[in-house]
């Protein structure tokens, strides 16, 4: 690690402790404030020198609380996503700790509101600290500090996807200072130039295809230069993310994962999609009744368009959605007449989207600006046949030209939204559309589910460029 990490993640402990006690006294003062106290009125005498004295110790708790749930672990950068979930995690394991001392000592402390004031103050807080704090250093990184200087070797396209990876992010905190095919002797002589002009911090292999002489050589190049070694898995040049290691009869097997949705995993989102597809469609039921009664008064034809689509394991399934088009519009898209009269803005893929499609009607403009149109959706996701959270649902047509790359996301059930809808929506090349939707599914987790989840409404809301 680069110094200036370590300073970091070492300073993350006194600043994680002090904003605990900073969140403390405003918790304290929140329960004493003369609106709270009219509210629900203290019955308890606690000086702010007694309970200050108290919090040093809490705060400390706070901190072995952070310990466990593995905030200070020295791995360099990391998702904000997985620090706020350990944040959480780090807090309520504090309060439970807390708790436990507070049942042997019934008389240590009296008020549960600022026990629970202050688990929900001390999560806001270290969450805004630590904001703050990475805000300065990925500023920082546009100038160059504590940027990892690295050096790339290997060919091929894993190589060139890494160079292009670093590139891209640079919240990532990486550069790359040079790139080489493989650890020759002029590459080794290039390297220690570079060494020795303070120019380079480590080595990443990103070549499934390098020699073991090659990497036995680079091993001791980077313990005799005190240089640090990595290496990108790949396989082939092709990035596999889901490995599942077993020993059967005594030999080493290793399993290619499709997809985390599996076992419990699968278990797990049936369950959160029936939980929370029921309690969406109770509170939209005013919406799904109003939207209703608006498609009978515009335009003739059903309430709801139904047609087949291809779900999980390419199996077809009946799917159906508020009607936004006139009647037969599906059957439009068959016309050549049609198809040639009105731009298809999603040309050389199995997609079509009309640009200004007339097939929509006034009311259809509205719902499918807003989604209104998808809420229907929900039930589909109560009954099984999609999840919240997933690949589209796809169109019988567009599947039969998909090739064997594409066909992957049907491993999965479609969503109502995912990775795609809050990366662009239909604003995105088919291609990118279906590397986002592989990606989801090969790393899928809870929190990638609840993360897209919070994504969806500031999607919804912004404009396509097919509008």
């Amino acid at each position: 690690m680069k110094r200036s990490e370590i300073a970091i993640s070492a300073s993350l402990v006194p600043i994680d402790y002090l904003t605990v006690v900073l969140a403390g006294i405003a918790s304290y003062f929140i329960r004493f404030w003369q609106p709270i106290q009219e509210i629900r009125p203290a019955v308890f005498a606690l000086s702010f020198e007694s309970y200050l004295a108290l919090l040093w110790g809490i705060a400390f708790i706070w901190t072995i609380g952070f310990t466990l749930a593995g905030l200070y672990s020295m791995r360099g950068t990391r998702r904000p996503i997985d620090e706020v979930y350990k944040i959480i995690l780090g807090s309520s394991t504090a309060v439970a700790i807390l708790m436990f001392i507070f049942f042997f000592s019934r008389n240590l402390f009296d008020s549960r509101f600022i026990i629970i004031v202050g688990w929900i103050f001390s999560t806001v807080f270290v969450i805004i600290a630590r904001g703050i704090i990475r805000f300065i250093q990925h500023y920082l990184y546009k100038y160059g500090l504590g940027v990892h200087r690295v050096v790339i070797i290997g060919k091929g396209k894993l190589a060139q996807e890494v160079a292009e990876s670093f590139k891209s992010d640079v919240k990532a905190g990486f550069k790359v200072v040079g790139r080489f095919s493989d650890f020759s002797s002029l590459t080794e002589k290039e390297i220690l130039q570079m060494i020795k002009s303070d120019k380079i911090d480590e080595v990443l292999v990103a070549d499934s295809n390098i020699l073991d002489e090659e990497v036995n050589q680079l091993n001791d190049f980077s313990y005799l230069n005190h240089i640090t070694l990595k290496f990108v898995a790949g396989i082939f040049d092709t990035p596999i993310t889901n490995f599942e290691f077993n020993t059967i009869a005594s030999l080493p097997i290793i399993e290619v994962k499709k997809t985390k949705l599996d076992g419990w995993g699968k278990i797990y989102k049936r369950f959160f999609d029936i939980l929370i597809s029921s309690v969406f469609i109770i509170i939209a039921s005013p919406i799904l009744l109003v939207t209703a009664l608006f498609i009978i008064v515009d335009s003739k034809g059903g309430i709801f368009f139904s047609y087949q689509r291809i779900g999980q394991l390419g199996r077809p399934f009946r799917y159906f959605k508020f009607r936004s088009m006139i009647k037969d519009a599906h059957q439009k898209r068959f016309d050549d007449d049609f198809v040639k009269e009105h731009e298809n803005l999603r040309q050389g893929t199995p997609m079509i989207k009309f640009k200004n499609d007339p097939r929509i009607t006034r009311v259809g403009k509205i719902i499918r600006r807003f989604s209104v149109d998808e809420l229907p959706e929900l039930f589909n996701v109560f009954i099984g046949k999609m999840s919240l959270v997933g690949p589209r649902p796809h169109e019988v047509e567009e599947v039969a030209e998909y090739n064997s790359h594409q066909k992957r996301v049907l491993t999965v059930k479609p969503g109502m939204t995912g990775m795609a809808q809050v990366s662009g929506r239909s604003d995105l090349d088919f291609d990118e559309e279906i590397r986002l939707d592989i990606w989801y599914m090969e790393n899928w987790s809870p929190k990638l589910d609840f993360l897209i989840l919070l994504k969806t409404p500031f999607a919804v809301l912004k404009r396509r460029k097919t509008e």
